[in-house]
């Protein structure tokens, strides 16, 4: 029986040094910090580890030191490439580190229609021997496939068993219904819309650092069947996550400061970069503490 990875995951930060390398400690601290508050799985090479500035080999680092790091978490490992051959590589060596399941972003080289995503996916994942999602992210890759779509592809391929979503309730209610129990559905965009995305059938999430503690009180609250619990956690993590979630830029750069704070880890950034204005630091410390 293939293995389904529902809950809250936290997806790595790529943390780096004041030469702008990758920080090796850091990350280690951060995976430290992530097991201590409760993730129920981590997931690195996302779009808040900042995957566009990593080389082939940094991706491998990552890989190594996340499933070194993880404790008894499962492991997650989105893949990127815009070949077949290039995802089907990271693909290996992430299975062969000891990932539990996969995550495929589409190719970034272009723009194309459904089919042609459709196939890439299949054909990449013909060869995967874990479970594997695919990344619906229109507002951050600019490229999705409709329910419809990832419907013939589970029919298509047995291993692909989840959605990574970066969409709003409304449409994730439509996904879900489309994708009925062949695929578990999780969202990301910082746990924005969280208590409506449960009642539409989300069965987990998948966010940064900096807003991990909320949305794991609200999960634990809506678990437990506190509904209004699981409100009054969800409205106080609401403003961060707003704050943080303006832009993929402005996560890295005040999300991930709100996380170093509280996890005593000093932030530089690697370039090119968004960098804080004293506003900002100040708003971000303020939500730190919050």
């Amino acid at each position: 029986m293939v293995r389904r990875f529902p809950g809250i995951h936290a997806v790595l930060f790529a943390l780096f040094d004041a030469e702008e390398r990758l920080d090796r400690g850091a990350m280690a601290a951060q995976l430290d910090w992530l097991r201590a508050a409760g993730a129920e799985g981590v997931v690195v090479l996302g779009l808040a580890t900042e995957v566009g500035k990593l080389s082939e080999a940094e991706k491998r680092h990552l890989i190594d030191w996340a499933a070194e790091g993880r404790g008894n978490l499962p492991l997650g490992v989105t893949i990127t490439g815009n070949s077949v051959a290039e995802q089907g590589a990271l693909a290996a060596y992430a299975a062969q580190a000891g990932a539990d399941w996969l995550i495929l972003q589409p190719p970034l080289a272009g723009s194309y229609s459904a089919a042609e995503y459709l196939d890439f996916f299949a054909r990449v994942g013909a060869d995967l021997t874990l479970p594997f999602a695919v990344q619906n992210a229109p507002q951050y890759l600019g490229r999705s496939l409709s329910g419809d779509d990832l419907a013939s592809l589970a029919a298509r391929c047995p291993s692909f068993t989840h959605v990574k979503a970066e969409i709003g309730a409304g449409d994730l209610a439509g996904l879900v219904a489309l994708a009925g129990d062949r695929l578990t559905v999780l969202n990301g965009r910082g746990g924005l819309e969280m208590t409506d995305c449960l009642r539409a059938g989300c069965e987990g999430f998948i966010v940064a650092p900096d807003v991990l503690p909320g949305v794991l009180d609200c999960m634990a609250r809506w678990r437990a069947g506190d509904e209004a619990g699981a409100e009054a956690a969800y409205a106080a993590f609401l403003p961060s996550a707003t704050f943080a979630m303006q832009s993929l830029e402005h996560l890295a750069c005040y999300g991930k400061r709100i996380f170093g704070l509280r996890a005593g880890i000093p932030i530089h950034d690697r370039a090119p970069a968004l960098r804080p204005t004293e506003a900002g630091l100040a708003f971000a410390r303020r939500w730190a503490g919050a």
